[in-house]
Formats: structure tokens, sequence, C-alpha cells
């Protein structure tokens, strides 16, 4: 081999060695690439992991609890007169609506978002004055007459105590007034 060919060689060799370092390098650099996604998508189903259990033993704490206690307001929160409507998840899913005011006569009274006659209509109770009209119908009820009527139109009665400056509604008394809103089992 002439002088010229060993030179030529030498700079083939040197070359593919350069080249081979490059490829080494390139294929290194692909496979950082192509564990990133892979590694994204893993903390992210880790993370999703961890707040759907975070979120249900959260919500089943606070459910057990609520389930087996009372419900209380501060008395102050009526003293405006103004109807409250408020909710309330039973185990099943129903959400069962209430509302609390202060009547004219100086009572806070609760009752149910409904009545025995328009409650399949899901509609409830607004406040117009010193009066709860039905949404589905249109009939007036005086404050001083809610939780104190029942039966009819009349907003269904849900009964509650004021103790030490707070209003207190069992959860067993709410969880009473399910049959107004399992719209499933409407005839």
């Amino acid at each position: 081999m002439s002088k010229k060919s060993k030179n030529i060689q030498a700079r083939k060799e040197s070359f593919k060695e350069k080249h081979g370092i490059k490829e080494s390098a390139a294929k290194e650099t692909e496979e950082k690439k192509g564990s990133l996604p892979f590694i994204i998508i893993a903390v992210c189903l880790i993370s999703l992991i961890i707040a759907f259990f975070v979120f249900n033993r959260n919500r089943q704490s606070v459910q057990a609890l609520s389930k087996t206690d009372f419900v209380t307001r501060p008395a102050a929160l009526f003293n405006d007169g103004k109807a409250r409507h408020f909710e309330f998840e039973a185990d099943d899913g129903v959400l069962i609506k209430y509302f609390v005011l202060k009547s004219s006569d100086g009572v806070i009274r609760a009752a149910f978002d409904a009545c025995d006659v328009c409650w399949p209509s899901g509609k409830g109770y607004y406040q117009d004055g010193d009066y709860m009209v039905c949404r589905n119908c249109g009939r007036r009820f005086a404050s001083v007459k809610v939780n104190e009527v029942k039966g009819g139109c009349n907003p269904a009665p849900l009964y509650r105590k004021v103790e030490g400056g707070d209003l207190v509604i069992q959860v067993a008394d709410i969880l009473e007034g399910r049959q107004y809103f399992n719209f499933s089992e409407r005839g």
C-alpha cells in the first residue's frame, strides 16, 4: 500500500471513529428523548391517582361525619329575614334542598324546597317580601306559616332548633326529605 493509500485509510478510520462517536451520542439523545414522554405520563398518572384517593378520602370522611351529626349555621345569618337555600347530598347522590328564613314574627323557620303537590317539577320556592312563592304553581305562603302548616302546596316542614346562637338541624331530619328530590322515583 502506498503512503497516499495509507493516509487515506487513516483518514477514513479517523472519520469513522469520529462519526461513530457522533452516532453513539445521537442514539443516547434519541433514547433520552424517547423516555421523556413516558416519564411525563407516569408522573401525571401518579398525580391523578393520588388526587383521586385524597379527594375520595376527604369526601367520605366529611360525609361520614355529616351523616351522623348535625348541620349548624349561626342564627345571626338569618337576622335580615332573607331566605337562604341550602343543599345536602345523600349517600346515594340525591341532592336534598331546603331553605331557612327568619319570619316576620322573629322565628327562624326551615322547610324543604318542595311540597307534597309540586315536588315533581323540582322548582322549589323563592322569596317575595314576607312570602315564599312556589315556582311551579305560584301559590304564596306567609313566612309565619312556614314550618307550621304542612301538606298540599305548603313548603314541607323541616325540624330545626336554635341552641346557643346556632340553628341546628339533624342530618337524619334532612334525609327525611329525600322523597321530594329523588326524581328517579316519580311516577
